[in-house]
């Protein structure tokens, strides 16, 4: 499991926010990435005293971590009781190495694991069908929202809901959301035994929860009062950029004369899909840096990539952004370029702050890693991690919708608000 449960009477009760692979940004591969190297760093030596080197890296083939994990090992032959499970030992090697990092974004897949993250960026997977995120404050996993027409919409489960137990197994703060995410996912037709708390229940509520083949719709549209084209995006999976496009010509081919742009409880996903997204929108002559859209720079500070505008398309519409605190990640890189252009105004609340970028690294068994490489710029050079980006116009959703799966639009006062904002 991984970050697994110490067994510590100090253990107390973590989009992506993500589906799983959304996550975080999946950038593919990067310069320098994926690449194996033998060789030591230059000048670093082996402090045998520490386990760690002169430059204050961890060092496994160090005397004392040799002696120790030789220890252990030791006592586990001569006295451990059950049967030991080697391909479990294995995961839970690399997840340490992993965990280790205590960075929640930085994962080790095993090949099955890894496998099914590819298959979430093409829009279908197995399982309960529901966005779940982690509160950072609270550590407490609960569910975004409920995927329309899905298993867990048709259980009764709710935006919001506090997942305490799935399977039997309590869900601990010390859990990363990738370890949620992997037990409420599952074979098609086979069941999970959820246990949830809800905010203004006298109890704990128990689902059981049929898995399906569940397909993601990200991008929808329609008209709204005549002339204005609201557009919600959902995650950023490989189609997203398409459909998105594909929604922006025929609401203006409908006579849409101002654009919505939904991006609320949209957990992030893949950073090529937002970037076409924003190139779709923005000149390709426009500010001082002439159609900036993204820089990623790494921990020395150093440029890794950057992104602009080439498509020789643009959207001359007056725009909003609708934005909140589970808009995470390529949402944020989506509103950022919005806003330090002064393309939209954006409403809402302010968003989750995740302005981190890993890369997904496949392994030679099949297995993988997904790794914190970078931080990611806007336009206007800021650094949006753990701060989140501040709408222009703050509105709550008032509390009598928030655990509505779907808000009917005339109780929406969020949406309302970008309404009136648009009318002036």
């Amino acid at each position: 499991m991984k970050r697994s449960i110490k067994k510590s009477a100090l253990v107390v009760a973590m989009s992506f926010s993500m589906m799983i692979s959304s996550a975080g940004c999946g950038l593919g591969s990067m310069p320098g990435i994926g690449k194996t190297t033998t060789s030591q760093s230059e000048g670093t030596t082996t402090d045998a005293a520490t386990g760690g080197t002169t430059d204050g890296k961890f060092d496994s083939d160090s005397e004392r971590i040799q002696k120790k994990k030789d220890t252990i090992e030791n006592y586990i032959n001569n006295y451990y009781y059950f049967e030991e499970d080697a391909e479990k030992q294995e995961e839970a090697y690399f997840d340490g190495i992993m965990e280790g990092l205590d960075d929640p974004y930085s994962v080790y897949y095993t090949p099955e694991e890894y496998k099914q993250l590819l298959e979430d960026d093409g829009g279908k997977y197995e399982g309960i069908g529901a966005v779940v995120s982690k509160d950072l404050e609270t550590n407490r996993v609960y569910v975004v929202r409920p995927i329309v027409g899905g298993p867990a919409e048709k259980a009764g489960l709710l935006p919001n809901d506090i997942f305490v137990e799935i399977d039997g197994v309590e869900i601990t703060g010390d859990m990363d959301l990738d370890s949620v995410v992997k037990k409420l996912r599952g074979a098609d037709g086979t069941v999970t035994h959820i246990k949830i708390y809800r905010e203004g229940e006298s109890d704990y509520l128990y689902f059981d929860v049929t898995r399906a083949v569940v397909e993601n719709v990200t991008v929808s549209s329609e008209m709204l009062d005549g002339s204005i084209g609201y557009i919600k995006v959902e995650q950023f999976i490989e189609n997203t950029g398409t459909q998105f496009m594909e929604q922006v010509d025929k609401l203006q081919a409908d006579g849409a004369k101002s654009l919505i742009i939904d991006l609320r409880d949209n957990p992030g996903g893949l950073v090529d899909v937002v970037i076409s997204m924003c190139d779709y929108l923005v000149r390709d002559d426009m500010g001082e840096d002439k159609g900036l859209l993204l820089t990623t720079r790494d921990k020395k500070g150093n440029a890794i990539e950057t992104w602009r505008c080439k498509d020789n398309h643009s959207v001359d519409l007056p725009m909003v952004v609708l934005v909140n605190g589970n808009s995470a990640s390529s949402s944020e890189i989506f509103t950022g370029c919005m806003k330090d252009y002064k393309l939209a105004t954006i409403v809402g609340t302010n968003t989750y702050g995740k302005g981190i970028v890993q890369s997904v690294i496949g392994l030679d068994d099949g297995s993988g890693i997904k790794l914190t490489i970078a931080k990611y710029f806007t336009p206007a050079n800021n650094d949006i991690h753990k701060v989140g980006i501040a709408p222009d116009v703050e509105v709550e959703l008032n509390d009598d919708v928030k655990n509505m799966v779907t808000i009917p639009h005339e109780q929406d006062n969020q949406l309302q608000k970008a309404i009136e904002v648009l009318s002036k």
